[in-house]
């Protein structure tokens, strides 16, 4: 019979580094080449090196909530990153291509910083299953959008959109979408096509018409229009209501 600690027990898998005063990212970290889970937000990081493609077995990283200016071109390494990325609340003005190689990402959080725009390469990100990217001081959004054919929400709140590329129609698993707060002077006709989508939020925009086409989204349930300049009674908007989609104009 033994006593005391395991010498043999493996390292845990999981880093929590949430709001631990750093600066600079301890070396000693980049050795931990077992960890599946690294979480290093809400602390006050300038800069990630590019040791970090060292963590390729790396499924979750939690990089938001810090003063990043950039991001290493390893960080499209992380091959293994299947569940979470985590980039918001940063000072981030572009994206590396080199993201495109994440195509098992799951989740991606881009918001609050000022990107301004997103790579092409983020049409190569297939696995994932919802994008933020809300108050990115987005006046567009990259063609490639529409190669993401598993995505289910697209949160898109706060930027500059005055509209969508016409790809985005193949967006087939879509079921929520948020376009609130942007300058949009029509409802994208990219969206006509859509079979699986169930909420639409296009609050704070500068709507005046509402299509015929939207009566014919077959999965709408909830349709947002408060804040913009359409007739609350126009027949589209009657006609979804009367089969039970909730409209707030």
């Amino acid at each position: 019979m033994t006593t005391g600690t395991d010498s043999s027990a493996a390292p845990p898998a999981t880093l929590d580094l949430w709001k631990a005063g750093l600066r600079s990212v301890p070396a000693e970290i980049w050795t931990r080449t077992g960890l599946r889970t690294l979480i290093l937000a809400d602390n006050d990081l300038a800069s990630v090196p590019s040791d970090i493609a060292r963590l390729r077995n790396l499924h979750t990283l939690d990089l938001g909530h810090n003063a990043l200016t950039r991001l290493p071109e390893q960080i499209g390494d992380l091959t293994g990153l299947t569940r979470c990325l985590y980039l918001h609340d940063n000072r981030l003005t572009e994206l590396p291509a080199t993201l495109g190689r994440l195509n098992r990402l799951g989740y991606l959080n881009i918001g609050e910083n000022p990107l301004g725009q997103l790579p092409e390469s983020l049409g190569a990100m297939t696995g994932l299953h919802e994008l933020r990217a809300q108050h990115a001081a987005l006046t567009g959004l990259p063609t490639s959008l529409g190669r993401l054919a598993g995505l289910r929400e697209l949160w898109l709140r706060g930027n500059q959109l005055t509209g969508l590329p016409a790809t985005v129609s193949g967006l087939h698993a879509l079921r929520e979408l948020e376009l609130r707060e942007n300058a949009l002077p029509e409802i994208p006709d990219a969206l006509r096509g859509l079979p699986l989508l169930r909420r639409l939020d296009l609050r704070g925009n500068k709507l005046h018409d509402v299509p015929h086409w939207l009566a014919d989204l077959p999965a709408l349930e909830k349709l947002d229009l408060r804040w913009n300049s359409v007739d609350h009674d126009a027949a589209p908007l009657r006609a979804l209501r009367e089969r039970g989609c909730v409209v707030l104009a």
